[in-house]
């Protein structure tokens, strides 16, 4: 019990060591602590407190000479691996929201809205610094996700892919580089749009991408193979869902067109295996306003919207991608 109350300790530390850039140095070479602190600009006695945290739970190792190191664990908090996320759980907002836990848990509202006075959405939009921030622990979370769709499902007969609420492209762009006959579009709010239009450019990819700026709760681009979303229909209740899934199933003319919808699965009796999602389902709730959901939830979302689950296709230890079509 103890090391549970005390978790947001280690991983409040964890954070700042990705933070100052620690696991970026130790990628090249082992390094003392003087080494350390004159990369990071970090106090040396203060430094080596919290290097002796990181190593004691197993994020780096120190040699007899008192060089640090990562080791495996601690690898994955390089920057193209977890670093993004391990400076996003941390963050600032992230951590305030978390504090009022209580007030969601009381309520059923949304923490965040509590602590600065307006969702999330808004609050990226008019914090650049923060988005940025965001974005970069999206994307290391989507790019193995994006892998396993790719791999995972048949694009074959799929001219156009519309991703809804694509953020910076990092799933389309993982679907496009696997099949090259597929066409994308990528759908999202106008400064969202602006942030991927540059990832496109640079992944070579931006002559099959059409950017399409609007919300899904009013229209979305009509006529495509099939409509993808990751992790959206999670930030919003079932009524709030059941709006957006409406809007794709009014675009979904074509024939033989198809909804992918990319989300985490709460089992029908929770387990430990569950703590990932549970806690995830905890964070909807506090931050966005969502919800984690069941495969019989998803599917009565669907049937309310229009569409009928077809199967689910696991891609990894957290993720499922649920196939739907047009009733």
């Amino acid at each position: 019990m103890w090391r549970l109350l005390t978790q947001f300790r280690v991983s409040r530390a964890i954070g700042v060591a990705a933070e100052l850039g620690i696991p970026k140095f130790l990628a090249r070479h082992p390094h003392t602590l003087a080494q350390l602190a004159a990369d990071t600009g970090a106090h040396e006695p203060s430094l080596l407190r919290l290097l002796h945290l990181l190593v004691a739970v197993g994020v780096l190792s120190e040699d007899e000479s008192g060089r640090f190191a990562l080791t495996d664990l601690g690898d994955e908090l390089r920057e193209e691996n977890l670093g993004p996320l391990a400076r996003f759980f941390v963050s600032h907002h992230e951590w305030a929201a978390w504090g009022r836990l209580d007030h969601s848990i009381k309520t059923g509202g949304r923490a965040f809205d509590l602590v600065y006075g307006m969702r999330t959405w808004e609050f990226y939009s008019e914090h650049p610094a923060e988005a940025a921030v965001f974005d970069a622990a999206m994307q290391a979370l989507t790019r193995p996700v994006a892998e396993g769709v790719a791999t995972s499902y048949d694009f074959g007969t799929i001219e156009t892919v519309v991703d809804v609420g694509g953020g910076d492209g990092t799933m389309l762009i993982g679907v496009l580089r696997h099949h090259p006959t597929v066409r994308g579009i990528l759908f999202d709010r106008p400064h969202v749009i602006e942030r991927a239009r540059a990832r496109l450019e640079e992944a070579g990819l931006a002559e099959r991408v059409e950017l399409v700026a609007g919300s899904f709760f009013e229209e979305v681009p009509a006529g495509a193979g099939a409509y993808h979303m990751k992790s959206i229909l999670h930030d919003w209740e079932d009524h709030e869902a059941v709006a957006i899934l409406k809007r794709c199933r009014e675009a979904a003319t074509a024939d033989g067109a198809r909804l992918l919808v990319v989300e985490r699965l709460l089992s029908e009796r929770i387990g430990p295996d569950d703590l990932d999602s549970l806690l995830s389902d905890l964070n909807m709730l506090a931050l966005p306003g969502g919800r984690e959901r069941t495969e019989a939830e998803f599917g009565g979302l669907f049937e309310q919207a229009g569409f009928e689950l077809r199967r689910t296709i696991p891609i990894g230890p957290l993720f499922h991608i649920l196939e739907a079509t047009p009733i």
